[in-house]
């Protein structure tokens, strides 16, 4: 058993994958004065393909404040995905009413879920647990105000370093909290000149939820990458603190699998 424990360790610090010991109740008794308790591995992970036989989404599955992942068939959305080992590339939020706030070149727009979904080739959903109607209105009022705001092209730039830099944060032997004030001092040193008054997407994302009163983490927005966000996700490891995890609703669009058809 050690020996598979070592060998996982040693995959995860080669791929630079934050890592979190969880202590957790075993099964098998349904005395709970008899319970025993165990130690289980967490390895920070980038799946995302449907589990089992989960069909699509429809809007009508969406509440209002649900955050939406979404990946392109663009050099772009490439680009964003190597630097941040993930397979997402952009963040946006559905306010209701088939319509998606996101901060895109030029600015944030207001799109209808239609839109969003011919842009990407993966759009998977997530919830904060325990959001409630008013803070639901109060992001989606946060989001509308902010419609024609600039992008925060300055801010995307600097993620480019501060994704290489972090990574030493991350490294699987790093506690939570060490690794979690790591980012926070790496990425404020990169941030010092970038502005919270333009947006990039996944910043846009998570100053709406801290404008309603749900700061999913206490970090500065402009350190958070929708690869960040894919990561509170229940059953992952989170870069940096956060308060709850992210409750997976579902895909709403993900590629068919890819068939070779074999020559007789």
């Amino acid at each position: 058993m050690r020996h598979w424990i070592w060998l996982v360790t040693l995959i995860a610090l080669l791929q630079g994958c934050a890592m979190q010991l969880d202590i957790r109740a075993g099964s098998g008794s349904d005395d709970p004065e008899n319970v025993s308790m165990h130690p289980v591995l967490l390895i920070q992970h980038s799946s995302i393909a449907p589990k089992g036989d989960d069909a699509l989404l429809s809007q009508e599955d969406l509440r209002p404040g649900d955050i939406i992942l979404t990946s392109a068939p663009s050099l772009t959305s490439a680009s964003i995905q190597l630097m941040t080992w993930a397979p997402v590339s952009h963040a946006a939020v559905y306010i209701g009413n088939d319509q998606v706030v996101d901060a895109v070149h030029p600015g944030v727009r207001v799109s209808s879920m239609r839109e969003v979904l011919a842009e990407a080739d993966m759009a998977l959903a997530f919830r904060y647990p325990g959001l409630n109607a008013e803070q639901a209105r109060d992001i989606r009022a946060f989001m509308l105000e902010k419609v024609g705001t600039q992008f925060n092209y300055l801010g995307v730039t600097l993620h480019m370093p501060f994704a290489i830099e972090r990574k030493l944060c991350e490294l699987p032997l790093v506690p939570s909290d060490i690794r979690d004030l790591c980012i926070r001092i790496i990425g404020g040193i990169q941030h010092l000149a970038s502005s919270e008054r333009a947006f990039f997407c996944s910043q846009l994302v998570l100053q709406a939820y801290r404008h309603a009163g749900v700061p999913i983490t206490d970090a500065d927005p402009r350190l958070i990458s929708p690869a960040d966000i894919l990561h509170m996700r229940e059953g992952d490891v989170s870069s940096v603190r956060i308060h709850n995890q992210l409750r997976r609703v579902g895909h709403l669009k993900y590629p068919p699998p890819v068939t070779v058809a074999l020559e007789q």
